[in-house]
């Protein structure tokens, strides 16, 4: 799994969307995080419970606040690398044994690396949440990193980077997009890192990596699932509680980076072996700061909605189904995260169709909305699909967990949930029309094309063995 750039956003239809919303409104705010326990142990580990008895399964998840966001030129990619080499073992689990030793006992496990943060996470029966905090308490301070281990599972990282990023054109393209965009900020640098610096990372590198960021004052233990809060917090004390805290920059303190105001439009084509061009689009917006205090992230949100939320929203239906000048065409926004935020256009033209086309089709578009504006009917329909949407993951203890380890990495509450839905609820038309005027602007634009190259003879890759997620 990895948290990269999201070309979609999932929904569930609009039409159960629409049926349901009457019902789904108070029990997101009544339910959803009525009952989260919170402590914070002696060493600074946060532990999180939310009880959830529907089934006797337990989520067990730990967060680090350590993403690719604090890499460093030269060291790209070593939070995930890390994370790879997190399955190696230790002096009391050998290598392979932590997996073996989930799966044994009918549970799941993985991991994933994103721009803000580093998670690790169990899934199994509730009464084998004390194996599940015995083997990731272990491995927080006591990985052996050894450079046999690290010469062989560097290469799976890069033979995944070649599967994910090098050898999808659409991948490529947002990954440059992404270097182009951003001037200075580390979002500029992708997560797994590039080629170079995976081909010159050593294990030094990733124990350093470690040594500064895994340690209890710096991650947050979330547990949702059948569970008695007091006796997760007995298990966290007993399995953590003797980790000692490391001196580190807590999140709040950390420098703010902050990206350069861009000055004008940004273009770059990107050649590669592909048989369809594609177009990206991408222009600086913000993020959720203050969750109670901040609209304009709600109203981009419902913005990405009104072009792209199903299958009637105005991207599909003008420019897929009736102009046809694109196969696929549609937007994204993530409102979270650490750093700067994006608000996306993106598409394939259509066979005959270039992406000049594109790009003019997808403008003419956005200033019909700012012409026209949004209509409550339509916007009506945007807010039942987006508040269905988050009801429905709510049945997913696993997801519940996600929410809650995402908000608190990033800076925010896990408390925030109930207000992101209110406010998104209390977005207006007219707010929605000035997010797109405000931010969908050439000054902070930069655009990627995808110029599409004759396909070379290849021959099946299958992945690497080690390759995790």
């Amino acid at each position: 799994m990895r948290s990269d750039y999201r070309a979609s956003v999932p929904s569930p239809s609009l039409q159960i969307a629409v049926m349901t919303l009457a019902f789904l409104v108070m029990p997101f705010s009544s339910v959803a995080f009525a009952n989260p326990h919170e402590y914070t142990l002696a060493n600074g580990l946060r532990l999180i419970v939310k009880e959830d008895h529907r089934s006797p399964v337990v989520i067990s998840q730990i967060w680090y606040k350590a993403g690719s966001i604090d890499e460093l030129n030269g060291t790209t990619g070593v939070a995930h690398v890390l994370e790879h080499m997190m399955f190696k073992g230790t002096k009391k689990i050998p290598g392979g044994e932590f997996s073996k030793r989930i799966a044994a006992a009918g549970g799941r496990e993985n991991a994933f690396t994103g721009r803000d943060y580093t998670a690790y996470f169990q899934q199994l029966h509730k009464s084998k949440l004390p194996l599940a905090m015995e083997l990731e308490s272990d491995r927080m301070r006591n990985l052996i990193l050894t450079k046999e281990e690290f010469t062989k599972e560097i290469q799976v990282v890069m033979e995944e980077r070649r599967l994910r990023t090098d050898d999808k054109p659409q991948a490529l393209v947002h990954e440059k997009m992404m270097a182009a965009a951003y001037q200075s900020h580390p979002y500029q640098r992708p997560i797994i890192g590039w080629m170079n610096d995976l081909e010159n990372m050593s294990v030094h590198d990733a124990k350093e990596w470690y040594d500064r960021w895994y340690a209890p004052n710096n991650a947050v233990l979330v547990v949702v699932g059948d569970v008695d809060p007091k006796e997760v917090l007995a298990l966290a004390q007993k399995y953590y509680g003797e980790t000692k805290p490391r001196p580190l920059v807590p999140l709040t303190l950390r420098k703010p980076q902050v990206e350069p105001v861009q000055l004008g439009v940004k273009r770059l084509t990107v050649k590669a072996p592909a048989k369809l061009p594609y177009l990206a689009m991408g222009y600086h917006a913000p993020v959720l700061r203050d969750a109670s205090a901040d609209w304009e992230p709600y109203a981009l949100e419902m913005l990405v909605g009104v072009l792209d939320g199903n299958e009637s929203a105005r991207l599909n239906k003008e420019l897929v189904r009736e102009r046809r000048i694109a196969t696929s065409a549609g937007a994204g926004y993530d409102s979270t995260a650490r750093g700067p935020g994006m608000f996306y256009l993106y598409g394939t033209p259509s066979e005959g169709k270039t992406t000049a086309e594109l790009e003019a089709a997808l403008r003419s578009e956005m200033e019909k909305l700012l012409l026209d504006g949004v209509t409550e009917e339509e916007l009506a329909r945007v807010k039942a699909q987006v508040v269905a949407s988050h009801v429905f993951k709510l049945d997913s203890m696993f997801y519940q967990a996600m929410q809650i380890g995402q908000l608190e990495s990033v800076g925010l509450s896990y408390r925030d949930a109930d207000t992101m839905v209110k406010k998104l609820q209390a977005v207006t038309t007219e707010q929605v029309r000035d997010v797109a005027r405000k931010y969908v602007r050439d000054d902070s634009l930069t655009v990627a094309v995808l110029d599409p190259q004759p396909l070379e003879q290849k021959f099946p890759t299958t992945a690497p063995k080690g390759l995790r997620h």
